[in-house]
């Protein structure tokens, strides 16, 4: 036998019953009559096959059976209604739950200006940093919904196809401690200087790090491992130290600004070398999302980046190329 479905404005009408222990002080809440909450309240009644009100008391008093559809029937009511909010802030772009992964370095200088525009876009949010070649992977097991990475993943495949729009790019650039300055950062500079002193390098399994193994053997600079290290702001910190030199990024040296004192920074020059941001997410999934966090992801890096760039390190903030 086919059980009836509960009705919900039925549901509405017992519950407001329930908490003013009146029918017709439920009906003037509701807007509508005594005689059409007795009928939701009696059809309830049948169709659960028990009494829900003693109609002898008054005010009104809720049987055991009542207190159990009054509680859960709340639980019920209020989510339903968060079902309906959820669907019309879906059509207006604004997303339920949202778990975006941010690469490192975007994270530490961007991101609370991206975060701050992007919470007007979901009711709940969850952050997510670290490595880049873990937020492919993530992204597309359905644990990052969008991510701001160095890497377009169009090597990904999947039903969920990753779809990669360009927020930035930005050149390699050599960190030195505080002392004589070099006279440029020339293909020769840069031999010499891998010749008389310690390379400090990202870790090798980041993006990041293959990166600048790539640019190492471009320039033909054969530098043995000596120290490696994870986050940007830690690798700031050890040239600051005086423990060696590094390749790094312009983003990647304001995230290290509190040692930013105790290092020189400047381009290679005669070689075109650097990484791009890329806002990346699932093919034909939360569009609207997707656009809104590219011009928040755009508007950070104009409005955060490159002043910021321009106090710490005046001659690489003309280096910063925002994808128009």
């Amino acid at each position: 036998m086919r059980h009836k479905a509960l009705d919900l404005q039925q549901l509405q009408m017992f519950v407001t019953t329930a908490e003013e222990r009146s029918m017709s002080a439920a009906a003037l809440r509701l807007g509508t009559t005594q005689s059409a909450v007795s009928q939701a309240v009696r059809q309830l009644e049948d169709m659960l096959g028990v009494v829900l009100f003693d109609r002898q008391h008054r005010p009104l008093k809720l049987t055991p059976a009542a207190l159990t559809l009054f509680n859960r029937g709340r639980v019920l009511l209020r989510d339903s209604a968060q079902i309906r909010s959820e669907v019309l802030e879906a059509s207006l772009g604004i997303a339920p739950e949202v778990t975006i992964g941010l690469v490192d370095s975007f994270a530490a200088t961007c991101g609370p200006h991206f975060i701050k525009r992007m919470l007007d876009r979901t009711v709940r949010m969850a952050v997510r940093s670290g490595l880049t070649p873990y937020q492919g992977e993530q992204l597309l097991a359905r644990e990052l919904d969008i991510v701001i990475t160095t890497d377009s993943l169009q090597g990904l495949h999947g039903t969920d196809g990753p779809v990669a729009r360009q927020i930035y790019s930005e050149p390699f650039v050599v960190l030195t401690p505080v002392g004589p300055r070099l006279r440029g950062f020339s293909r020769q500079a840069l031999q010499r200087l891998a010749a008389s002193t310690p390379m400090i390098r990202f870790n090798a399994k980041s993006h990041l790090g293959a990166q600048v193994d790539t640019l190492l053997r471009r320039l033909d600079l054969r530098v043995a491992p000596r120290l490696e290290v994870d986050t940007a702001d830690t690798l700031v910190a050890m040239v600051a130290a005086g423990l060696g030199w590094a390749l790094t990024t312009p983003t990647c040296l304001l995230q290290g600004s509190q040692h930013a004192a105790g290092v020189h920074a400047g381009l290679i020059s005669g070689v075109s070398a650097g990484r791009s941001l890329y806002l990346v997410g699932r093919q034909g999934e939360q569009e609207k999302l997707f656009e809104a966090a590219f011009a928040a992801a755009r508007e950070a890096a104009q409005q955060v980046l490159v002043p910021a760039l321009r106090k710490l390190a005046p001659g690489l903030a003309p280096s910063i190329e925002i994808v128009p």
